[in-house]
Parts: structure tokens; sequence; C-alpha cells
């Protein structure tokens, strides 16, 4: 479970209680993937995803041919649709209720018949498309992008609208969130490992079979039967974050029918789950050092004003304080606790326009009001004010444990590994070595493994990749560019998670060029 979140909008947000945000194939290779040992941690190379024949299988041809009926919804200027697919493509029962998945699809109305349409994913995995399309990318995407594309988002199976997971109720998910991620004691790594476990009963329990079919190459298949449902003859896409690995699994699996693609944040499929967390942790740790080298130079950093160093170390200490003894918040009687207040750090790493936030909520908290990190870690899990949640997380553990094989297998595994996420980061090492734990006791056996896409034969993809990004640190960018076979790679020399959107002209610029004329910039070009 980590920390790759999907963006909302211009702005970023997280998901999970420690949500492990790498994802890979399903299968046995009957759908184009491999599956089997970690060979990235071996030491081999990873084996390369296989693309699908070209044509449609006779049996999947009532999907891909199946008409939409759109009705209004949502803000004006915006309809829906559902989208039948099969539940297993490995065995489609075309017309059978429980063996099909209904997706909720959404739209911004054609100008025309003939206006192409652009997929978008903010990240997760996770995030609603829905939300994304009809509360911000339908809005603030360049005004010319809308001209041009009609632009569609789709929730994946199992995430919002689109038969969500659930796992837990919302007051189990409460408690859930307050689980001590640093455990210290026997007792406290039994409660943490009993955590992970119910979380994992409860999405089986709940959400049936289809917990074992909410794998990204499934998702990326969906994609390929939208796109044929639309009408249109390749996929132009933008997706962000978590969405990025959406992206690159669909030109792998499907390079002659990729158009645009812009793969924003970008995740490496060839690494394991274990070097998935690991490198994010430090990922995390360059964003705080950032955020500590801009906090000593205000009046008032709670963190002090001497060196980002000393910053680090008072913020371990702050949690270690908050372990001891939660925080009053004056919210009903919750308290913040060290989990939580992790959480909120977290939340603001994402975006450089919340370390102000973070600066107020640790200055709060010094004084004992532990009720501004508390919001922010509320909005890390998606809690909303009447104490619901949305199915994010659930969605974001779902994907993820069948993506890739667990990071750890039991507490023994984070211990004799802790030393080394706290190499990565000594501030939030040993939560992350733990957070890392979630899927070692899954309900369902992973059906993905690592492993490299080259899309041999797409049109150019872009790349798009932050060099202090905390989520998708830099070096992701440039390892699935560097697979990609006609990728691009465009860097933003900047903060916070992803890169268009995000204040850069030149990004902004690149990516626009690229999504109305199909030119990409030049590859290694560098925007501040």
């Amino acid at each position: 479970m980590n920390h790759t979140r999907f963006v909302r909008g211009p702005g970023a947000a997280l998901v999970g209680a420690a949500l492990l945000v790498s994802g890979c194939t399903s299968g046995d290779g009957s759908d184009g993937t491999r599956s089997g040992a970690t060979a990235s941690e071996a030491g081999a190379p990873a084996p390369h995803l296989r693309p699908l024949p070209a044509g449609v299988p006779d049996e999947l041809r009532p999907y891909y041919d199946q008409k939409l009926h759109w009705r209004g919804c949502g803000p004006a200027g915006f309809e829906c649709a559902t989208l039948r697919v099969p539940l297993d493509y490995a065995h489609p029962q075309h017309g059978k209720r429980d063996a099909e998945v209904r997706l909720a699809v959404t739209r911004s109305k054609p100008r025309g018949g003939d206006q192409p349409h652009l997929q978008v994913n903010p990240g997760g995995p996770g995030g609603s498309a829905i939300e994304y399309v009809q509360e911000s990318a339908g809005l603030s995407y360049p005004e010319e992008v809308r001209k041009r594309y009609s632009l569609v988002g789709m929730d994946p199976r199992g995430v919002g609208r689109s038969e969500p997971v659930t796992c837990l109720t919302d007051k189990q998910m409460d408690a859930y969130t307050r689980v001590d991620q640093t455990p210290d004691d026997a007792a406290e790594t039994r409660e943490l490992a009993d955590a992970y476990k119910k979380f994992g009963k409860g999405c089986a329990q709940r959400s049936g079979k289809l917990i074992g079919h909410v794998s990204t190459t499934e998702a990326a298949r969906d994609m390929d039967v939208l796109r044929s449902a639309l009408g249109d003859k390749k996929l132009d896409y933008v997706g962000a974050s978590y969405g990025t690995y959406l992206g690159a699994t669909y030109a792998g699996l499907f390079p002659g029918r990729s158009g645009r693609l812009v793969l924003d944040g970008a995740m490496d499929p060839s690494l394991s789950s274990r070097r998935v967390n690991r490198e994010q942790t430090a990922g995390f740790e360059t964003a705080f050092k950032a955020f500590a080298e801009d906090c000593v130079r205000h009046s008032g950093c709670p963190l002090g004003r001497d060196s980002a160093g000393k910053a680090a170390e008072r913020m371990s200490a702050f949690f270690a304080r908050v372990d001891k003894k939660p925080l009053k918040t004056g919210d009903s009687g919750r308290t913040l606790t060290e989990a939580q207040a992790t959480m909120g750090v977290i939340r603001a790493m994402y975006d450089k326009g919340s370390w102000p936030m973070l600066r107020e909520a640790l200055s709060a908290a010094r004084k004992g009001d532990g009720s501004q990190l508390l919001a922010l870690s509320d909005d890390y899990y998606e809690r909303g004010p009447d104490g619901t949640y949305s199915n994010t997380m659930y969605a974001n553990a779902a994907v993820n444990c069948l993506d890739l094989p667990p990071a750890f297998s039991g507490p023994e595994a984070v211990r004799k590994a802790t030393d080394s996420f706290e190499k990565a980061s000594p501030v939030f090492g040993r939560g992350f070595a733990w957070a890392a734990l979630n899927c070692g006791d899954w309900p369902h056996k992973p059906t993905g493994s690592p492993h490299r896409i080259a899309a041999k034969g797409a049109d150019p993809i872009l790349v798009v990749g932050t060099t202090r990004d905390p989520a998708t640190p830099y070096r992701w960018a440039r390892g699935l560019a560097g697979q990609l076979e006609t990728a691009r790679l465009l860097t933003y020399d900047g903060d916070g998670h992803t890169g268009y959107q995000r204040g850069s002209t030149c990004v902004d610029r690149a990516v626009n060029t690229y999504l109305l004329s199909g030119t990409p910039p030049k590859n290694g070009t560098t925007c501040h």
C-alpha cells in the first residue's frame, strides 16, 4: 500500500493508509500477460508484456460492437452512458449478468459527429475519472483541447460508479486509519497485521468474485472496448500517476490502436512491489526536504529555522510524541494519532501549494491542536464531513494486491527490510516499510508480475516526469520512457506530483501541442 495517488484537478491528493500504487499485468498469458516470479528482485530483467492479436475475437465482438445510449448527467454540457464488459476476458459470457461488469462513462457533449474522443484517467488506482472529467478536466483543460476533443472519463471496474469494491463500514474505516503503522512491540505488530487481514477479508466478503477481476490489464482491455464503442480508430489518452501505468499497459497490449498518449507522473512497470515502495519512500523524503528547505526560510516555521536537516529531526520527534499521546482535535471526540499525523504530512507533499497549509497545521499541533492535520489526513482518505468514505481506498488496495506479488509476506520480512527503508527516508521510512505489508495476507492471489512495456509500433508517446515528484519519483519516468520504443521524455524541473497544468507554461505548451497536432517535444526536453 503505497502513496501514489491520483490527481483530482490542478491539485493533487492521496489515497489510503500507505497505499501501494504499483501495477502489473494479470493472468497466465492467455490475455497477453505474463505471471511468475519477481524477476527484477532476482536481478534478471523483467519480461516484456506481449501485445494482443490485432483482430477482435469473435466471442468479444458483441462487446466491441455495442451501442452506447447517452443521457444528460452531472453539470450542464456532460452526458453519461453504461458500457458492458466481460468480468473475465478469458471466459466471456455475453448477456449473462453475473459474468459481466457495468462500467460508468461520461463525456463532454461532442461538438460535431466526427469529433474525436480523449479518454482521461486521474490515477489511484481508485480515482474516479467521471468526477475528474466533470469537475476538473472538462472545465480546466485548455479551450483549444476541449474544442478538438470530447473529453471522456470511465470509472475503471471496481471504482467509483463502476460496481465499486467495498471492504469496511465507515466506523471500521475510522478505526483502520488510526492503527499504528510503526509498531513498537509484539502487540502493536499483531494489531497492524490483523488490521490488514480484516481489511482484505472485508473486501472479499463484500465484493465477491469482482475482487479477482480488477487488474490493470483488465481495465486496459475495457478501455479498448470503450474506444470501439465510441467509434474511435485509435485511443487518445491523458493519464496521471497510476493512470500512466494504465495507459502504458494499453499501449503494450494494443500498440496499433494507440494514438496520442500522455503519461504524466509516470510509473515503471518493471519494478517489484518492494522496490516501488522503497523508491517511493525516497521520493517522499525528497519532497519533504524541499518542504523543509522552504519552511526554514519563513518566520515561525514550526520545524525551526536553523536547517532543513534539523527540521527532519524535529518532524520525526513530533511523530514520536504523537505516538505516545494523540492530540485533541475538537471533532466529536476524535484524536489525532501518529498514523493520521503522518498521513496529513504526506498529503501536503503532493502539492507545493499545500505547504503553507502544512506549516499552519504543524504550528497548531505544536500547541496541542491536531484538527488541521486531521483534516489533511481525512482528505487523504477521502473521508467526508459526515464521516463517510469514498471507495478509493478499497479499490486502490484491490487493484494493487492483484497486480503484483506482495512486498512482504509477514512481519519478520518487514523487520529485515526496515533499515533499507529508513535509509531511503529517515522521516517516513519505518512507516512505509510496515505499510507495504498490506497485501501480505490478501484473500486473492496476485495475477501479475513486474514486466517491461515496449509498445513496438505505437505512435509517439509523451512521458512526463517531475524531478521532485514524491509519489512517482522521476527515475520512474526515465525508466518507462526507456522501455517504450516510441517514447519522448519531457522533464519538469519542479516540485509536486505530475507536471501538466501545474503552473509550468513550458510543460503545458508541449503537452497541448502534442494533443492538438500529434507532434511531441524533442526527447529530453526540460521545463522549469
